[in-house]
């Protein structure tokens, strides 16, 4: 038979034949060895994706670092439809699957949160509303979310809706969600990250959430008028942070809603980017159906579905808030 020492090494011979030397260079499968040699299989797109997965269907393999102190983030934005319920649950679900011990305040009389976290929040359940008007302790009103032992919620129920109007009357209205989620209150659970998911407007209820935390979240979609509304947003929070909580900041935005077919994504992406810097999440959440589909089983979309684009992305989110929080640990450390 005619030809090189190639054509001449057959499937079965060829591991014995490149392990009778340890140089072979004719060896037709020592090569791409050698060119994969520095690549991990995580370097892949597929790989990186699979990794993902692998977290959510197997949480104790990973365990992101904690912070140093609790952090407190109020999910706000006065726009509806941009995400904000859907960032809360979800945020929520990928920091609990990745180690951390999570609390959903949910102030949206809509209880969207709560629906989709799986705890019951019908009319006479200890909830928020309760917690308001200093009727239940935060210990009384928490319950844990089926989904993961780490992830908790403080439910709304429909009884929140008129909540609004009976704060007018109240002595320290602004300031009654802050003392109920005292260091003391909260210490059964020792949670890591507590979310509140505000309703879309600049009532009491989401001036509350805004006493209570020192950092604001904004999810802003990536579609026309996406900036419109988070110009009173900022304007509202410079004065929450001048008369009533002055460490008070917008530490992250959340692009959500991301349609990479359209130029309009991009250049409302960019526009955020300009516009908040570092501030803005490098991840961003595409439009996805499963994402939209989820609540309407109780399930955030990483319980849904967690191999899809929206959970990949939350996961990613949450990777990134802590990573966050681990950078500004070091930095008050030095």
């Amino acid at each position: 038979m005619s030809g090189g020492p190639e054509s001449t090494v057959s499937r079965e011979t060829a591991h014995d034949a490149s392990s009778s030397t340890t140089d072979n260079k004719e060896n037709p499968y020592a090569a791409p060895a050698a060119a994969y040699a520095g690549i991990s299989p995580l370097d892949t797109p597929i790989g990186a994706a699979a990794q993902r997965a692998s977290q959510v269907l197997h949480p104790h393999t990973v365990t992101l670092p904690r912070p140093k102190t609790r952090r407190m983030l109020t999910i706000a934005n006065q726009k509806g439809g941009v995400g904000k319920t859907t960032s809360a649950v979800n945020l929520a679900s990928a920091l609990a699957v990745q180690g951390l011990r999570v609390l959903v305040v949910d102030l949206d009389p809509q209880g969207n949160a709560s629906t989709a976290l799986g705890v019951p929040h019908h009319s006479g359940t200890p909830s928020s509303y309760e917690l308001l008007i200093g009727e239940v302790t935060a210990a009384e009103a928490i319950q844990q979310s089926p989904h993961h032992e780490g992830l908790f919620c403080i439910p709304a129920t429909i009884d929140l809706a008129g909540a609004e109007i009976e704060l007018v009357s109240m002595v320290a209205r602004e300031g009654r969600l802050k003392n109920a989620l005292s260091e003391k209150a909260l210490a059964a659970i020792d949670a890591d990250f507590i979310l509140i998911d505000c309703p879309p407007s600049l009532g009491l209820l989401t001036v509350n959430a805004l006493v209570a935390a020192n950092e604001v979240l904004i999810p802003i979609q990536c579609e026309y008028y996406a900036l419109e509304g988070v110009g009173q947003l900022l304007r509202n929070i410079e004065l929450v942070q001048s008369h009533l909580n002055p460490d008070l900041h917008v530490s992250t935005v959340l692009l959500t809603m991301y349609d990479g077919r359209t130029k309009l994504a991009d250049q409302v992406a960019e526009e955020v980017r300009r516009h908040f810097g570092d501030r803005v999440l490098r991840a961003v959440i595409p439009r996805s159906v499963k994402v939209s589909e989820a609540p309407g089983f109780g399930m955030t979309v990483l319980d849904y579905d967690p191999g899809s684009r929206g959970a990949m992305s939350y996961l990613d989110a949450g990777r990134e808030l802590a990573a966050r929080t681990a950078t500004t640990n070091s930095q008050e450390q030095q």
